[in-house]
């Protein structure tokens, strides 16, 4: 089973805290797949990835894009894995009923939203029941991410 970590966005939007997330994956060596809810939202965010800091550089792609073997981090709103990733990232509520193919989820959500929190707990929840480690991360007043709690 994968360990899936939870990341309560607090302090940071996500597209603050997205980049930094996985430039630290990235920079281990690993190969990624970030899943957005919708094609609109993995447009947006491929076009945020490559103006996030004006000294930064995070090679991804997405479909328009091609070549996905080749993508170090592949955009997706489509329950695939064409990039080869070891990682999935999880962003709005995406589809997630591939998790046992990868070694490690990451799954965002925000806050300050009740759904989204009331959503996120149900995921825990279904999560735990399918025999996952779960990992619950929480951001420090400064925005930085401390382990909370851990199951599995």
């Amino acid at each position: 089973m994968s360990e899936v970590g939870f990341y309560h966005l607090t302090r940071s939007s996500l597209e603050e805290a997205l980049p930094r997330l996985l430039e630290k994956a990235h920079a281990a060596g690993m190969r990624i797949l970030l899943r957005a809810g919708s094609r609109e939202r993995v447009d947006a965010l491929d076009r945020h990835l490559w103006v996030y800091r004006p000294d930064s550089w995070l090679p991804h792609g997405c479909r328009a894009d091609g070549n996905a073997p080749l993508q170090p981090i592949w955009l997706t709103e489509q329950v695939e894995n064409p990039n080869g990733a070891t990682l999935l990232v999880l962003v709005d509520r995406a589809a997630d009923d591939d998790l046992a193919s990868f070694a490690r989820v990451l799954d965002l959500f925000d806050g300050g939203n009740e759904d989204e929190v009331a959503a996120a707990r149900a995921r825990w929840r279904a999560r735990r029941e399918a025999g996952h480690r779960l990992v619950y991360w929480r951001q420090t007043e400064r925005g930085a991410w401390e382990k909370a709690s851990q199951e599995g």
